[in-house]
């Protein structure tokens, strides 16, 4: 899957015309054992423990990279450290025999997170202030995390298991918002996306196979997870919701965000919904503001 070029540009505007000369403070830092199981750290300059940006990177579980995230210039100029990892993909996750195979870029990105905490005192980091940023499949799997029950293990021999999964707040573009393909159809009648994320061929056997996958769609399913003690979210689409109709971007959709909106509001999460740019209505001058807001003492 392809990120969106104009919403590309969007990203750019806010993340600042430095943002692709910033150099890791320190790269390709491993937090498993996988080759793909690396990330980038991003010190901002600041006196005591900072806070931090934990960003996962798009491309549909399929592709991409932890190069260049969103909002690197304007958090390090915040005093807002950074950090983007790289996980393992779909394809990797089959060749491992992972079942299902989202289950790896999923658990991978909570590892990481763990593993960040476990270095807060050595980067300097506040580990109650972690906020999480992605686009598109990167975008459900920070929603994944911050709705997700707390995954720290104290009884792991593994010390990093010990750390919590649990964020402080998210931002996400675009992202999808349900793994349930019969809810998603409702929502985007001409959506064909989701059936990979379980190693299936169509939205036809995924569909067909679905009552067995529940289990599994409820534990990865942000809208599924949603519970009143989770953290606030922005979530950001480039296209007004018009739920029950077909969209030309099936994947990235507005009507994902209108979706998961009601049950957001039922359960009492703080969050606001922008869609294509509309300012004028919302809480915050821009999107950089909520993190700033929200990652503050």
């Amino acid at each position: 899957m392809v990120f969106p070029r104009h919403l590309i540009a969007v990203l750019c505007l806010f993340a600042g015309a430095h943002a692709f000369a910033q150099t890791p403070t320190k790269a390709n830092v491993p937090y498993g054992e996988h080759e793909k199981q690396v990330l980038d750290f991003y010190q901002a300059k600041a006196e005591g423990a900072t806070p931090l940006l934990f960003f996962v990177h798009g491309g549909g579980w399929m592709n991409g990279d932890k190069a260049n995230p969103d909002f690197l210039a304007k958090c390090l100029e915040n005093g807002i450290s950074v950090v983007s990892i790289n996980y393992r993909f779909i394809a990797e996750a089959q060749a491992e025999q992972i079942t299902p195979p989202v289950k790896a870029c999923l658990d991978d990105s909570a590892r990481a997170l763990q593993f960040v905490r476990s270095k807060a005192s050595e980067w300097h980091i506040d580990k109650d202030r972690i906020g999480g940023c992605g686009g598109s499949a990167g975008g459900f799997t920070v929603l994944w995390l911050a709705f997700s029950p707390d995954m720290a293990d104290a009884k792991s021999i593994d010390p990093v298991e010990h750390e919590s999964t649990r964020l402080r707040c998210v931002m996400a573009f675009v992202p999808q918002t349900s793994l349930d393909p019969k809810q998603m159809k409702a929502w985007i009648p001409n959506n064909e996306y989701g059936n990979h994320a379980f190693g299936l061929g169509s939205m036809q056997e995924f569909l067909a196979k679905r009552d067995s996958l529940m289990p599994w769609i409820e534990r990865f399913s942000p809208y599924a997870l949603a519970s009143a003690d989770d953290p606030p979210v922005l979530l950001f689409y480039d296209n007004p919701p018009n739920l029950g109709q077909p969209y030309k971007d099936p994947p990235h959709s507005g009507n994902y965000g209108a979706g998961i909106a009601e049950k957001l509001k039922a359960v009492g999460i703080e969050y606001e919904i922008n869609y294509n740019n509309d300012y004028e209505h919302m809480k915050w001058p821009d999107l950089f503001g909520f993190l700033k807001e929200k990652l503050g003492k």
